[in-house]
């Protein structure tokens, strides 16, 4: 959250990061990483380093220039560009890492007074081992002066301690060697015997190149954050690079390996003035706890500001602020808690190596900000400072990859950790997790340029690799789902599905505000059922001008849409007659057609799926067979049965029979041999469904457009024993095994096959509507011999 009244300029940007970059690790670690890998390795280290944290600063400077950071700067531009529950779960592992860094450095400062505590032991006796006795009262004091001052007293302390910082790199520079110096080059290069592994060094010195966002979190207290963020970010870490690019050829240079390994604390005997780097060290570990206690509170604000903890007054309570400039008191009161709590145990380099990992989740991502905002291509995204997109993805990479190069198993705990708080946030504030606008814009992206690269390559689908992609067009979507949910099984894996709902009317803006309510109505359904389903509304003036514009639509798969389904009620057919009216249509677009008889039991328990297959289906048999399987996908369906119902004339039974078995096999179906009945064809397959399929939770029946013409809505009715029938036209013959598959199936051993006999099969009634439907066809309209079953 911003402050009321912000008075902060570059400056304290540029000495905030500046001060953090130039902390503890330069003092007490730098000798020692010259010492191991020379001074081409540390030059290495320093560039690997500077390849995170260059991209970092261009990527902040850049969406700095593009939005006002508010409070809580490094958090507030992650929480608002890749929402709040991703943004709040890197924010909170940022705070932490923000308020354990002050314990870190205030451990460091201690480190400041051991040649003191060498002095006190040799000429007066007194011996103090525990660092303890510094860091404590250095902690309190610290804290206290934040807590009752607040920022302004703490950026008067940070000009002093930085002048003293500086002062001492100049000292050190204008230094003598502790030996005589190298006469060649030799010094870039050599090292202590059995030197540490580069990656153990890197990760001892990265934490050194990390301060350079810390000037970011003042981002509530500037006048100008699009000024002096970029600026003042950008300045520190490109001067911090050059100090410590000069500091590590000058150690390498005026001190050998040995020496440098031996002593910490180095840089003293290489300077004009010995004292001076404990000095500067105390100064370079007080400003970095000064620049961390005065940004994790800040960030810890703003996360409460957003309300992301459990319970409203948790989140209340930690952004409420104090005085005109809205210094975050309560924040910083937990921040000092958990500062003195580290100080007290002592020994916090495990936690450090964790701190790193949590700043380079945080880098690297800033660094995917960027990267996706140029990706997403959003116009609203402005910035007047440019970073390129090459230079942002290569940051973010560089980031993950080297935590994992440190430490694998901080790197794994720490985003472990991290997915553990997105998940604790996402459930306590379920209104909050949204697809943020940055990822929206990238899947359209992404999405766009799938869909241009399929058209391009658009070609005649392969018969093997055949997939649905179905539309549904219905007005009933409130009344019966039993269409949504087929589409819905369709779509879950291996298909497509677009549920349009049908507005009768014309275009105006009446009937754009009811396809507008509808459509919040839809996708509050989808989200209920879980359904990977694309769902829209259609305004026209009649069903059959909606599906003459519904079947010309692409496919928002990318993939062209080759089915239709409509449905109506059993109980109640008022629909069937439109329904069939399009059969036509439906046909000369090369759609597949399917037509669903909707019944009260709304498809049962999803036990059994039964196909009937007769020698009328020669097209339609393989796409019925595919739609079985296809719904077996679904968790719905997963513990389901197909069973196949072949009717044949009695003398092609056998014949049928084996090459359904080999089918099956061929095409590597989840259906049971036992569960293949063959039926000799003496009646109406009517007669037959509604005596074998009564306890089915879905049946499926083909048809042709023939039938449609000669029998009409009665070819639908007449199956009152079962429950929904899926009633399916297939535009072209599917493929379920090549005839290569086919050919390679084994001949199993003749088995003597039970077949239903056709005494038990009680005839319909001759006056049934549609009954010749499904009669066996008459002898001069039977399929030659060699034709085959149509499977």
């Amino acid at each position: 959250m911003s402050t009321p009244g912000p008075k902060l300029g570059t400056a304290p940007v540029f000495l905030t990061a500046i001060s953090t970059i130039l902390g503890a690790i330069m003092f007490l670690r730098f000798g020692y990483a010259v010492a191991h890998v020379g001074v081409l390795g540390v030059f290495l280290i320093i560039l690997l380093g500077h390849l995170v944290t260059i991209p970092t600063g261009m990527a902040i400077a850049e969406i700095a220039t593009n939005q006002k950071v508010e409070g809580g700067g490094e958090y507030y531009i992650i929480s608002r560009s890749f929402g709040m529950t991703i943004g709040g779960a890197i924010g909170l592992a940022l705070f932490l890492s923000q308020a354990v860094s002050v314990a870190f450095y205030v451990i460091a400062f201690a480190e400041a007074f051991r040649p003191v505590f060498a002095w006190l032991q040799a000429d007066h006796g007194i011996v103090i081992t525990d660092m303890r006795v510094v860091s404590m009262p250095a902690a309190l004091l610290l804290c206290a002066i934040v807590l009752y001052k607040g920022a302004d007293l703490g950026m008067k302390v940070l000009y002093v301690v930085v002048a003293v910082l500086a002062l001492s790199l100049v000292f050190f520079f204008f230094g003598a060697p502790i030996s005589a110096p190298p006469e060649d080059m030799s010094f870039l290069t050599r090292t202590v015997a059995d030197p540490d592994p580069f990656f153990y060094v890197f990760a001892i010195c990265f934490p050194a190149f990390t301060g350079m966002t810390a000037g970011v979190g003042l981002s509530g207290d500037l006048k100008n954050t699009r000024r002096s963020i970029p600026l003042g970010t950008l300045s520190a870490t490109i001067f911090g690079m050059v100090v410590y690019l000069a500091l590590a050829y000058f150690l390498g240079y005026r001190a050998t390996p040995e020496e440098l390994n031996s002593n910490p604390l180095v840089m003293g005997e290489i300077a004009i003035w010995e004292p001076i780097i404990p000095i500067g060290l105390a100064c370079a570990t007080f400003s970095s706890a000064v620049g961390s206690i005065l940004v994790a509170p800040r960030t810890l604000q703003a996360i409460g500001a957003d309300d992301l903890f459990p319970g409203k007054e948790v989140g209340k309570w930690l952004s409420k602020g104090k005085g005109a400039s809205n210094e975050p008191f309560n924040a910083t009161l937990v921040v000092s808690v958990i500062a003195v709590l580290f100080v007290g145990l002592g020994d916090v380099n495990s936690v450090a190596e964790i701190i790193s990992m949590f700043f380079m989740v945080a880098y690297g991502s800033i660094c995917l900000i960027s990267f996706l905002e140029h990706f997403a291509a959003d116009p609203a995204y402005r910035p007047t400072f440019n970073s390129r997109w090459y230079i942002s993805l290569f940051g973010a990479v560089m980031c993950f990859f080297m935590m994992f190069q440190m430490n694998a198993f901080y790197a794994f705990l720490s985003l472990s950790i991290m997915t553990l708080v997105y998940l604790v946030i996402s459930y306590t504030n379920p209104d909050k997790s949204g697809l943020a606008a940055i990822f929206q814009g990238v899947i359209f992206q992404f999405s766009r340029q799938i869909q241009i690269f399929m058209q391009k390559r658009r070609q005649a689908q392969d018969v093997l690799n055949w997939r649905p992609s179905v539309v549904c067009v219905s007005a009933s979507t409130f009344t019966r789902t039993s269409a949504l949910d087929l589409l819905r099984w369709m779509s879950h894996r291996h298909g497509f599905g677009t549920y349009i709902h049908f507005i009768r009317g014309y275009l105006s803006k009446e009937t754009k505000q009811v396809a507008d309510e509808t459509m919040a109505r839809l996708l509050r359904l989808i989200k209920v059922g879980r359904g990977r389903v694309f769902v829209d509304t259609i305004v026209s003036p009649s069903e059959t001008s909606a599906i003459s514009q519904v079947i010309q639509l692409p496919g928002v798969s990318g993939h062209e849409n080759n089915g239709l389904l409509m449905e109506f009620s059993k109980r109640d057919p008022v629909d069937l007659a439109g329904i069939i009216s399009h059969a036509t249509l439906v046909a000369a677009n090369q759609f597949d057609f399917f037509i669903l008889a909707s019944s009260d039991r709304n498809f049962g328990y999803r036990s059994e799926i039964h196909l009937w297959i007769t020698p009328q289906d020669e097209d339609n048999a393989n796409l019925m067979i595919l739609l079985a399987y296809i719904f077996q996908g679904d968790p719905d369906w997963r513990d389901g049965a197909v069973k196949i119902f072949a009717a044949y004339p009695e003398r092609k039974m056998s014949e049928e029979e084996e090459r359904l078995r080999v089918l099956v096999r061929a095409g590597r179906l989840p259906i049971s041999p036992n569960n293949i009945t063959m039926i000799p064809y003496a009646d109406t397959v009517k007669a037959l469904v509604n005596q074998h399929s009564r306890d089915a939770d879905l049946v499926i029946l083909g048809y042709r457009n023939e039938m449609v013409k000669h029998f009409g809505e009665g070819l639908f009715q007449g199956y009152d024993a079962v429950g929904d029938v899926l009633f399916v036209r297939a535009s072209s013959q599917r493929v379920v095994a090549s005839p290569e598959e086919i050919r390679d199936v084994p001949t199993p051993p003749e088995v003597k096959t039970e077949t239903e006999p056709t005494e038990n099969v009680e005839a319909a009634s001759d006056g049934e509507a549609g009954d010749q439907a499904h009669r066996p066809p008459a002898k001069s309209e039977q399929m030659p011999e060699d034709s085959g079953s149509g499977i």
